[in-house]
């Protein structure tokens, strides 16, 4: 620790490592970029040096479960550094590679294991490692491993563990509904939040600049263009086919930059944020994969080229730049269609965004969509259709102006039927004989009852 420069514990990791050396399970909370794997990783290593005992082929002590491999291989790194001279073993287990190192390592004995649930279940099905002898166990960015989509595998995970066991979550976010899931799965746990009442770093400038989603594209090359500071960008796109056709309309514009998304190859996906952790290349684009748990010294920028759909992303997004003290800015791109998801982020983290308007490619209509106009402007987001239904009919429902009539449930025996209101009592109501006995002029029904009563009724008027 004195190596890396350590001197000053975090929040969350004054208040967590002490309930954690002593074996308490624990809840954190804490926003990004605070120091969270230390929090939890320093304890273990020092539980598990302070207790020896011989390592065992395939099954290790301690189990840290990350979402991503980003995450996970980030988590492998801290661990060789704060590790340096204790000679813990250890394996980290991911999936886009080949699995025959990973297997090594755990067949040399491996007493710490970090690994993505995807492919820590495939060795747990071919035998090649075991969770019975899992003392620490550690469930890093809890929020989305515990989200619908790692439900399964993480039961099938918790199904193989030891009941007695050390247990650990740890996340930026823990709304109501995953705070209890993850309640049930703890013993008596020590629940640490840290700011609760201000989830996004107070050292981020966050801005939002309105614009049309087709100059989405045109926006970002002249921000990029003109501005040099910035230096280390970041940017987040919401789909694997966006990402990439952001990289080519920046090469095209001579801004070297790279994408990282799910599609990619582990080898390729670790190039690239080699690359711009090097600053060989000035901007990534990424996916939500890259916000949670990719440090990066240096970013200067953060660029929400589409806002997420799931809010607590955005925090894990601008936590990517203002880490270990540094200062940085968080700017959004948003359309009219995104009104909403700017609306559910500025609840969240109760506050307005500022608005920056100084560019080319302003947009007045998405501005007052997002409700962020000058007052009384609320006519000029309503369809012209609508507004021309409000004009002629004086505003409410479009049917308010119209005259109604009162049903009367007779058809056509109503007395006024198909005339005129003046006309209604001028004649007397037509006789039964008449309504009841048609003439074959009158033949229209289109039913085979219909005309078979009408062919009936025709042999009944000539007898009579």
């Amino acid at each position: 620790m004195a190596e890396e420069e350590y001197l000053t514990p975090t929040p969350i990791q004054e208040k967590a490592i002490p309930h954690l050396i002593e074996g308490r399970d624990l809840l954190g909370c804490a926003q990004t970029g605070t120091g969270k794997t230390a929090a939890f990783l320093l304890p273990i290593l020092h539980r598990l040096t302070l207790n020896p005992k011989p390592t065992v082929r395939n099954k290790p002590r301690a189990l840290i479960l990350a979402p991503t491999r980003e995450l996970a291989a980030q988590i492998a790194t801290s661990t060789t550094t704060y590790g340096k001279f204790i000679g813990l073993p250890f394996a980290v287990v991911f999936g886009g590679v080949s699995q025959y190192p990973q297997v090594s390592a755990l067949d040399r004995g491996a007493v710490l294991v970090v690994a993505t649930p995807g492919r820590l279940l495939d060795l747990m099905e071919q035998g090649h490692v075991s969770l019975e002898n899992i003392e620490e166990f550690v469930l890093d960015e809890a929020d989305r491993m515990l989200d619908m989509g790692f439900m399964p595998d993480i039961k099938r995970i918790l199904a193989q563990l030891p009941a007695e066991r050390h247990t650990q979550f740890f996340s930026a976010t823990l709304s109501p509904e995953i705070l209890r899931l993850a309640m049930s799965m703890v013993k008596d746990p020590v629940h640490i939040t840290i700011s609760p009442d201000q989830p996004t770093v107070d050292r981020i400038n966050q801005k939002v600049m309105f614009v049309d989603k087709p100059n989405k594209d045109a926006l970002l090359i002249s921000l990029l263009s003109t501005h040099p500071e910035y230096a280390k960008v970041l940017v987040f796109a919401r789909t694997r086919h966006g990402s990439d056709k952001i990289v080519r309309k920046l090469d095209l514009a001579n801004i070297r930059a790279e994408a990282i998304h799910s599609d990619k190859t582990q080898r390729a996906r670790t190039d690239a944020l080699n690359a711009f952790r090097i600053g060989r290349v000035r901007v990534l684009v990424a996916t939500d994969i890259a916000s949670r748990g990719i440090d990066v010294d240096g970013i200067t920028h953060v660029i929400n080229f589409d806002l997420p759909e799931e809010t607590e992303s955005y925090v894990h997004r601008i936590g990517r730049t203002a880490r270990a003290g540094a200062e940085g800015a968080a700017i959004s791109f948003v359309s009219a269609e995104e009104r909403g998801l700017l609306r559910a982020i500025e609840r969240m983290i109760r506050k307005d965004i500022a608005i920056e308007k100084d560019h080319e490619f302003h947009s007045e209509r998405a501005e007052k969509a997002a409700g962020k106009g000058t007052p009384g402007s609320g006519d000029l987001s309503r369809p012209a259709w609508a507004q021309n239904k409000q004009r002629r009919h004086g505003g409410g429902h479009p049917a308010a102006g119209r005259q109604q009539r009162r049903p009367s449930h007779q058809g056509r025996n109503q007395p006024d039927y198909r005339r005129n209101s003046d006309e209604v009592g001028t004649r007397p109501p037509p006789s039964r004989a008449r309504t009841d006995v048609r003439t074959p002029s009158a033949v229209g029904c289109r039913t085979r009852r219909g005309r078979q009563v009408v062919s009936e009724a025709i042999p009944k008027i000539r007898r009579s």
